[in-house]
């Protein structure tokens, strides 16, 4: 096929995409949510950081996470705030709100019901679950770390020592174990149930519970209940969650925030084609334009032609005689 075809066609494949019904509102990605989704609930008042969500998380993974680089008993990890890495599913921070005592929160991907990852993930290698967790296929994942620029939380992470096979590691909420009846590692290993899991729906009844019988000891706000149109994992605090280095983000979710970006893509498909043909028309018309510029050149210094002042550059180029030069048998190397 010449190129100019495959411009022709390409460009009318992608108008016509672009003028299907609806392809302006497309999303690549809906997830209506599902009543049944399990998620945990995360107490804030009642972590001690002892870290032993970490540890518990660690050997239900040890197939893919290393030892804890420092033990639970090393305090000296809370001297700087840390993120999940290729090396650690779940971490813990300490932080000072202003006239509280010293607060702890983990942090690990809160699976979001509508999850950033996955919608810009374009072969899907992130789904989100009926189930509630969102989990990664690594077989699937092309390393193009999309998912780390859409994830509001700065959750996914890259293993960038791993020049052959790069891949991207965050929790799975323990989505095999959870198949087998099983508790995720971080919350069987809580010694003071700062972490409790069941059914999203109720635990927002639990933690809303909590903070009616409580007065004046949690925060009137469930962080997760409605920030990035719900997260399966959910937060209770005694101070206002920013203090806990929790993100402001908005209550809709990353589907919803780029459906209309990401609806232009068909319309743009329409238009690049377009774009480099006309590049091209403009490029074969400009070389007419310079060849006729030599024409009239030559016509008046040498009184020649222009079909006469074209066999002569080609004769140049092919290294013969104007007379002798044969254009049927090409250029170069004096094959006229």
């Amino acid at each position: 096929m010449r190129r100019r075809q495959f411009l022709k066609i390409l460009g009318l494949g992608g108008m016509a995409g672009a003028a299907l019904p609806g392809a302006a509102g497309a999303a690549p990605f809906a997830y209506d949510g599902s009543p049944d989704a399990v998620g945990v609930l995360h107490d804030s008042v009642r972590c001690i950081g002892c870290r032993k969500c970490e540890e518990g998380c660690q050997k239900v993974n040890a197939d893919v996470l290393p030892p804890l680089e420092k033990p639970v008993d090393d305090s000296s990890v809370f001297e700087q705030t840390r993120r999940p890495t290729f090396k650690a599913y779940t971490v813990v921070n300490k932080y000072q709100p202003e006239g509280h005592a010293p607060m702890f929160r983990k942090l690990q991907c809160n699976h979001c019901q509508e999850p950033a990852c996955a919608s810009a993930c374009f072969v899907k290698a992130f789904v989100k679950t009926e189930e509630g967790p969102v989990v990664y296929n690594p077989k699937l994942c092309v390393g193009c770390r999309y998912c780390m620029m859409a994830c509001p939380f700065y959750v996914p992470a890259y293993d960038y020592n791993n020049a052959w096979n790069p891949l991207v590691y965050k929790c799975t909420m323990c989505a095999p174990r959870l198949k087998q009846g099983l508790l995720p590692g971080c919350v069987e290993a809580c010694p003071k149930e700062a972490l409790v899991f069941g059914r999203r729906s109720d635990l927002v009844k639990l933690a809303r519970r909590r903070i009616m019988d409580n007065p004046g000891m949690y925060e009137d706000h469930i962080y997760g209940e409605h920030e990035m149109g719900g997260t399966n994992w959910l937060y209770l605090s005694p101070v206002p969650h920013a203090d806990l280095g929790q993100p402001d983000v908005p209550a809709v979710s990353a589907p919803e925030l780029t459906r209309g970006m990401l609806g232009s893509i068909a319309v743009i498909a329409g238009i690049w084609p377009v774009i480099l043909g006309g590049a091209y028309s403009m490029s074969k018309h400009y070389k007419k334009m310079v060849e006729q510029a030599r024409c009239e050149g030559a016509q008046q210094a040498k009184g020649q032609s222009c079909a006469d002042a074209h066999a002569e550059n080609s004769a140049q180029a092919c290294g013969c005689k104007p007379a002798d030069h044969n254009p049927e048998k090409g250029q170069g190397g004096g094959q006229c």
